[in-house]
C-alpha cells in the first residue's frame, strides 16, 4: 500500500478510535477486578516464586503475547479485553505490588482456584474440604488496604477513586462447585449452598457500593454442561445430553446459578438507584459457540485445543509437553477448563457492545 493509502487508513482508524464511545466520555480512569482464574493476570502464577507451573510456561500466552504471562489462556483474558476497549493499559496482577504500587490505571486481585465462599463455610456447613487459596472475601480485604493506602487514609478521596473507576466482580464462584462436583460429593446437595454463593457475591458488591463504586459490571456462570472436563469427567453413557451434546444437568445448574445472581443484582439496582450494576450474560455468549460453531469459525467447541488424546483432548491438562491439536483460533476452549483468546474476544464483545449484557458495557459511560 502506498504512502497516502496508509495515511488514510491511519486517519480512518484514529476517527473511529475518537468517535468510539469508550473514548468520547473518557469512561474510567481505573478498573479493579476481583475472580478466578478466568480473568487472573498474574496473581496465582507470582505466588509461586521460583517452583514451576504450566501457567509459567508456554504453550500458555503462545497467541497474543508470545510468552506465559500467568493467564490462564494462550492469550488475553476478559479484563483485557474490557481495559483495550475502554482504552485503559491492561489491568496489573495486585500482589506484586499489593504493599507498595499506586495503580493509578488499576489492579486486579483475582486469583487461580478462588472461591466466592471461604473454606470455613464449608468446613462448618458441610464438613468439606474445600480447594483454593483464595476467596471473594480476601480479595475484597486485600483491595480495602490498597485503597486505603493509595489515597492516604482519605475517606473523600477512596470514594472519588472508587467513583472513577469500573469494578469487574468475576466471574466467581464457579469453583465452589467445581471443587464440590470434582470430590464427587453428592450434586444435588450444592443447590443448598447456591443461594450462600450468590449471596456472597451480591454483599460484596453492596459493600463496594458503600465504599464509593458508581459502576460494577457482575457477569453469571458459564454453560458448564458444555466444558470439556465436564464432559470428560462427568458424561458417562447414561447422563442426559442437550441437543447440542452439552450435559443436560449441569447447564440446568448453572441456569438456576444465573437465574438467582440475575434477581440479586436486580434487588441491588433497586436499593442503589444511582450507581450503574451491569448483569454480564457469560453463559449465553458462550452458548452462541455451542449453537453456531461455524460461524465462529470453530471446528468443534466442546473439545481442548491444549491437551491429551482422549474424545475431548483433557486428559493430560496442558503443558509445555502436551499436544497441541491446532491453531487457538479455531477453538473455543484452551484447556479443557479456560477458554482461548479467541472466544474471550468474542464474548467480551458481546458485553461491550450487546447484546450479552445488561446495559451494555459501552453504553454505562
Amino acid at each position: 500500500m502506498g504512502s497516502v493509502g496508509s495515511l488514510f487508513v491511519l486517519f480512518v482508524s484514529v476517527v473511529a478510535l475518537v468517535n468510539s464511545p469508550a473514548v468520547q466520555c473518557g469512561c474510567y480512569k481505573r478498573i479493579f477486578s476481583f475472580g478466578d482464574s478466568i480473568i487472573d493476570t498474574g496473581n496465582f502464577a507470582y505466588t509461586t516464586g521460583k517452583n514451576p507451573t504450566p501457567v509459567k510456561e508456554l504453550p500458555y500466552g503462545m497467541t497474543y503475547f508470545h510468552r506465559p504471562t500467568g493467564r490462564v489462556s494462550d492469550g488475553r483474558v476478559l479484563v483485557d479485553f474490557y481495559a483495550q476497549a475502554l482504552g485503559l493499559p491492561l489491568v496489573p496482577p495486585s500482589i506484586p505490588e499489593e504493599r507498595t504500587g499506586q495503580f493509578p490505571t488499576g489492579g486486579n486481585f483475582a486469583f487461580l482456584g478462588a472461591t466466592a465462599l471461604p473454606p470455613s463455610y464449608y468446613k462448618a456447613k458441610f464438613i468439606f474440604n474445600m480447594g483454593g487459596s483464595s476467596h471473594l472475601d480476601l480479595q475484597l480485604d486485600s483491595f480495602k488496604k490498597v485503597l486505603a493506602r493509595i489515597a492516604k487514609g482519605d475517606g473523600h478521596k477512596q470514594r472519588q477513586i472508587l467513583g472513577e473507576s469500573l469494578i469487574v466482580l468475576g466471574e466467581i464462584g464457579g469453583n465452589d462447585y467445581n471443587f464440590w462436583f470434582g470430590a464427587r460429593k453428592p450434586r444435588e446437595q450444592a443447590f443448598q449452598f447456591l443461594p450462600d454463593v450468590v449471596g456472597c457475591i451480591c454483599n460484596n458488591a453492596q459493600e463496594l457500593i458503600g465504599l464509593g463504586a458508581k459502576t460494577i459490571l457482575i457477569p453469571n456462570n458459564f454453560p458448564i454442561g458444555c466444558v470439556p472436563n465436564y464432559l470428560s469427567l462427568y458424561g458417562g453413557p447414561g447422563e442426559p445430553r442437550d441437543e447440542h451434546h452439552c450435559l443436560r444437568w449441569y447447564n440446568d445448574f448453572a441456569a438456576r446459578h444465573n437465574q438467582a445472581l440475575r434477581g440479586e443484582v436486580n434487588r441491588l439496582k433497586a436499593k442503589n438507584p444511582g450507581v450503574k450494576i451491569i448483569y454480564a450474560d457469560y453463559f449465553g455468549a458462550a452458548m452462541e459457540f455451542v449453537k453456531t460453531p461455524a460461524k465462529f469459525g470453530i471446528s468443534d467447541p466442546l473439545v481442548a485445543c491444549c491437551g491429551g488424546n482422549n474424545k475431548y483432548h483433557t486428559s493430560y491438562g496442558c503443558n509445555r509437553t502436551t499436544k497441541l491439536w491446532g491453531n487457538p483460533t479455531n477453538f473455543a476452549s484452551w484447556d479443557g477448563l479456560h477458554m482461548t483468546d479467541k472466544a474471550y474476544h468474542t464474548i467480551s464483545d458481546g458485553v461491550l457492545n450487546g447484546p450479552f449484557a445488561d446495559p451494555p458495557l459501552l453504553r454505562s459511560c
